[in-house]
């Protein structure tokens, strides 16, 4: 690099798929995408893949200006039947319009359109990367009403895993809490994975509502609303990923 292109002792650089994600316009990956499509121009040039930008620098994504948030936010929602977890603007059931947020947020992770629940939603990248890192054994627990009685069979199986996607899920935690309904405690997150499992084994999930994520309890946050997490939460929820 030569010197006039070194940057000055007040410049702050940053990696502008970090940029993006601190920003709250996507997860790195998919800003990588869009840096890999050419939908990502900094002062006037098209970005490049490992790009390093200053952070007061004019991006924009699909012509959109696009202004880092310099707080970072987290909040927890109960996600209704019907809504789905995509930042796709397109899709006229996407979360981040539901949840009509002040600032640029996304969803950390997935919970499918046809389950309720938890989902913990935020403009901080790098949050995002250390609850989903899947060898990190992150605990997420759900309550299940299936479609006939439960069997002590199906719960031993649930619990000691089952193949589905081209493996064999995790053992978990199952408890029996009615005929037809259970709780669960999962470590990972396959596509639609408890449906899956239940599937496998002969049953039909009637309705899946995710209540837990870490330390992150549902409680009795209405159904369609969102809450900023407290310090106290914050603290222990750092203290899990990091």
């Amino acid at each position: 690099m030569s010197s006039d292109m070194l940057p000055n002792e007040n410049t702050e650089l940053m990696r502008l798929n970090k940029f993006l994600s601190d920003s709250g316009v996507c997860s790195r990956r998919e800003a990588d995408r869009l840096i890999s499509e050419g939908l990502v121009v900094v002062d006037g040039k098209t970005a490049v893949m490992g790009e390093k930008i200053d952070v007061n620098a004019e991006v924009l994504v699909k012509g959109v200006p696009i202004k880092r948030e310099t707080g970072k936010v987290i909040i927890a929602v109960n996600k209704p039947v019907g809504i789905e977890c995509t930042t796709d603007k397109s899709n006229p059931d996407n979360i981040v319009d539901f949840v009509n947020y002040p600032q640029r947020i996304y969803p950390i992770g997935r919970l499918d359109k046809n389950s309720q629940g938890l989902i913990l939603m935020t403009n901080d990248g790098s949050i995002v990367n250390k609850i989903l890192k899947g060898s990190n054994y992150k605990e997420k627990e759900y309550i299940v009403t299936v479609d006939k009685p439960i069997t002590e069979e199906f719960v031993r199986k649930m619990e000691s895993g089952v193949e589905i996607l081209d493996t064999v899920t995790r053992p978990c935690k199952v408890t029996q809490t009615g005929k037809h309904t259970f709780n669960i405690i999962l470590t990972q997150g396959l596509n639609r994975q408890i449906r899956r499992m239940c599937e496998k084994l002969g049953f039909r999930v009637q309705k899946l509502k995710r209540i837990r994520i870490l330390n992150i309890e549902l409680g009795n946050l209405k159904k369609g609303s969102y809450r900023e997490l407290t310090k106290k939460e914050m603290d222990e929820l750092n203290s899990l990923i990091d």
